[in-house]
């Protein structure tokens, strides 16, 4: 208790320090974090929390309202060709660059985004989300720059006809190409910084420039981040914070409701582990957020485990690559129990029975989770009859094929998350009790807090997992990305960053695995092809997405529940979009003197579900 008082007393120190604008009647929203980005880097990070700085501090081609509606942003028009290979974008005159003491620099213009384009298909600087440019965007030569068949990026499909044109040329129609727009590897940047900098461009706060709605005034890891509004942003009238600081402490989770009822930070999340007694104390301002379809959370079996010898790698690769061993744990996975850790209350309302979230996209009035190819998935699922039906095929067929049982299964979860612990737990109480530990032992290993997805997942530390995904643009080939083939250099599979079973096409060892996953990515690429006819497109992508589902490759989850929270701001007054950047906009938002309450919010939720037609 004295550490929790200790801490609590630096903060308020600390918060005492910041600008004399949060005393002066300005609007400075502020906030705990508990984890720090790894980099920011809006041009080459795929990951939520990085991605939060750039959607803030620099503008997009296009931007989304509060209603999902695609308007202009630094393009104020945009026209295709009619072959629908060429997009021009108009962009505004006059909107300037900014260092991070609000100092102007130059004018954004086409080159920048041609620039930062070429930046991001440079392989010295590994771009997590180049993909985006080369197979979702379908740029001319994009990929062949990328991988070194051409030196000459005057041959890529980007160009700045003048300073205020800017033009994108394809290589098939891609009718879903503007909302790739709003995502960060589609960014601009000053050319003449990124020539300057190369590797080192964002990895402080005066080592970019900005244009959008704030400035990154100062970034200290682990310690503050801090934004003031760019008064002279080119839609400034409707950004309606004058700051936001940032202030770091590992037990973020823990001291954020804490310090929300002293008013010292404008939210706080509430785990479950302290949702009860403040909806006991504080019912009014007990709010929840916004459950938005753009994260689909998925467990992934995992093809190439790195984990220590003594949980049996080997062994559980051989488990793994059995059909009916991945059947018997799906049909085991009773997914709303273990799902009362993350949303105790209504855990069936965010429950998904495939990977691409419900009501992230439709065609001709269908969800695409509705389309024909989904018909009777529900029927994979939680089924303890099937269940042991399954082990007891898998117990014979690995039996001959060297397996021992009972098999280890490494389920590994992030440090300090407690209701993910939590999950965990139950997962493997749950899973143990049907299928019996003579056939699978649970081992729950604890992740790092800090670099977790690049310490785990990333680097095989885990045997059954849950993973998520965000879409990216505004089509369901967004939802293959996470399981798409990745290459080394002599043409070998690398093996995707996700659950790595591109790998299992290299050689004949696991024929079964190879197969399926053969017709699977076939069927991709045969989806990929359709661009005239979006329900046939649509519907080939449901037939893929369902062989990884009949397969049990992986176990579809849910959205990101709406969780509680208190808050000055309201939610639905924030850009909204089911796909990429986005959400992390506080653009458009105001903050109140109070903690919306309860009231205040059913109010708001009714207009934005009015105005959205639901």
């Amino acid at each position: 208790m004295k550490k929790v008082v200790a801490i609590i007393l630096c903060l308020t120190l600390l918060l005492g320090c910041m600008p004399a604008a949060m005393a002066d009647g300005e609007k400075i929203y502020t906030a705990l974090y508990g984890s720090e980005v790894s980099t920011l880097n809006y041009l080459t990070s795929g990951t939520t929390w990085d991605q939060t700085v750039g959607a803030n501090v620099v503008d997009t081609l296009v931007q989304y309202d509060s209603h999902a509606q695609v308007l202009p942003g630094l393009a104020e028009s945009w026209e295709v060709s009619a072959d629908e290979l060429t997009w021009t974008f108009h962009l505004r005159r006059g909107v300037k660059w900014y260092d991070y003491k609000c100092n102007p620099v130059a004018e954004v213009t086409a080159n920048d985004f041609v620039a930062a384009l070429k930046y991001v298909l440079t392989p010295e600087y590994e771009s997590s989300v180049s993909y985006l440019v080369t197979d979702a965007g379908n740029i001319v030569n994009a990929a062949e720059y990328e991988n070194g068949e051409i030196t000459d990026f005057d041959l890529v499909g980007v160009k700045a006809v003048d300073d205020y044109t800017l033009q994108y040329t394809l290589t098939k129609p891609t009718p879903y190409f503007v909302s790739c727009m709003t995502y960060g590897c589609f960014m601009p940047a000053y050319g003449p910084q990124l020539e300057e900098l190369g590797a080192e461009f964002a990895t402080a706060c005066d080592k970019m420039y900005y244009c959008g709605a704030f400035i990154l005034t100062e970034f200290e890891p682990q310690v503050k981040h801090v934004y003031v509004k760019n008064v002279n942003n080119w839609d400034a009238e409707n950004v309606y914070l004058d700051g936001i600081h940032r202030i770091y402490n590992s037990e973020a989770g823990t001291l954020a409701p804490i310090m929300a009822q002293r008013g010292e930070v404008d939210s706080a999340e509430l785990s479950n582990d302290v949702v009860d007694e403040w909806l006991a104390t504080n019912p009014d301002i007990v709010v929840r957020d916004r459950a938005i379809p753009d994260y689909s959370y998925f467990y992934c079996f995992n093809f190439d485990p790195q984990y220590d010898a003594e949980y049996g790698p080997e062994n559980w690769l051989i488990a793994v690559n059995n059909a009916n061993f991945r059947h018997s744990i799906m049909s085991a996975f009773d997914r709303l129990y273990s799902m009362r850790a993350i949303e105790p209350n209504d855990p069936a309302s965010v429950l998904q029975n495939t990977i691409t979230p419900a009501t992230f996209v439709e065609v001709n009035g269908t969800d695409f989770t509705a389309l024909a190819p989904f018909d009777g998935v529900e029927e994979n699922y939680f089924n303890t009859e099937k269940a042991l039906e399954y082990k007891a095929k898998a117990i014979e067929e690995l039996t001959a094929a060297g397996c021992t049982f009972p098999v280890t299964m490494v389920i590994t979860y992030k440090s300090g998350s407690t209701d993910w612990e939590n999950e965990s737990i139950l997962l493997k109480q749950q899973l143990e009790g049907v299928l019996g530990t003579d056939y699978i032992n649970c081992v729950l290993l604890a992740g790092p807090s800090e670099s977790f997805l690049s310490k785990t997942r990333r680097a095989g530390m885990y045997s059954f997992m849950k993973c998520n995904w965000g879409g990216d643009f505004m089509d369901p080939a967004t939802w293959t990305d996470p399981f798409a083939e990745d290459f080394n250099d002599d043409g070998t599979h690398k093996g995707n960053s996700y659950n790595k079973m591109d790998q299992m096409l290299d050689g004949d060892t696991y024929a079964e695995t190879k197969a399926v996953l053969t017709e699977y990515y076939a069927a991709v690429a045969e989806a990929k092809a359709v661009t005239t006819d979006t329900a046939e497109r649509y519907t080939k992508f449901a037939a893929a997405e369902r062989m990884l589902l009949d397969n049990a490759i992986v176990v579809p989850y849910y959205i990101s529940p709406a969780t509680y929270q208190v808050t000055k701001l309201n939610i639905f007054e924030g850009a909204y979009a089911p796909f990429g950047m986005s959400n992390l906009r506080f653009k458009y938002q105001h903050l109140h003197d109070e903690y919306i309450t309860v009231a205040e919010y059913e109010a708001a939720y009714a207009d934005w579900l009015e105005a959205m037609g639901k």
